[in-house]
């Protein structure tokens, strides 16, 4: 499987975004059609210290089970320790080049909200990008301002054409307009980690907006 189809379904998850035990979740979550996965562990609820790196590693033997992409949200050292397939970062994390040089040929999320962040992330290494937020969400309490999948037509309108996802807000009557848009795929977290039996429904939604495409 090549990026751009890894990309199509991107679940992001940490045991803060569960109601039953993040393992479950995901399992469940991969049988329904999840092309790649995040593991990110944050804010006040997330786990710290040993219980975070132990279910890092939990989630990653699952992600293996079924040969799904894994990367680690932000924490360059976690990825490289248990040898994740990659990481993401935001704008606000470390330098785009020296989270390149640190995980070599690893993969490298951005995430972006416009053209010029895009543009710059391409050109600084990242192999893809998160843009959003696509519709209102509560999941990131840091969220920005809503773009809508407008950003995304500007960002390959400016010739940027590395792989990317939109994100924020996403469930299965919406993702076809970001689709459409130009991404190539739809990162959530609430649409399937609150309701993982959901994940069908999506996985096919955007399958057969893709095949439209």
């Amino acid at each position: 499987m090549n990026l751009r189809e890894s990309l199509e379904l991107y679940f992001i998850m940490g045991s803060q975004n569960c109601l039953k035990h993040p393992v479950l979740v995901l399992e469940e979550a991969i049988v329904g059609g999840i092309t790649m996965f995040q593991f990110r562990e944050k804010g006040t609820k997330g786990l710290k210290g040993h219980a975070r790196v132990k279910l890092a590693i939990e989630l990653q033997h699952m992600c293996r089970k079924y040969s799904v992409p894994f990367i680690v949200n932000d924490d360059v050292e976690l990825a490289l320790f248990i040898d994740a397939d990659g990481v993401h970062i935001g704008q606000e994390d470390a330098p785009i080049e020296g989270v390149r040089r640190k995980i070599g040929g690893k993969l490298l999320g951005v995430s972006c909200h416009n053209r010029k962040e895009a543009g710059l992330a391409m050109e600084s290494g990242a192999d893809y990008l998160g843009v959003g937020p696509m519709f209102p969400t509560d999941t990131k309490q840091d969220c920005r301002k809503v773009r809508g999948p407008g950003v995304i037509q500007s960002i390959r309108a400016g010739g940027i054409g590395i792989p990317l996802v939109g994100i924020g807000g996403i469930h299965e009557k919406n993702a076809s307009q970001v689709l459409k848009a130009g991404a190539d795929g739809v990162a959530v977290i609430s649409a399937i980690s609150r309701n993982p039996c959901r994940t069908g429904m999506l996985a096919r939604a955007v399958r057969d907006t893709l095949l439209e495409s």
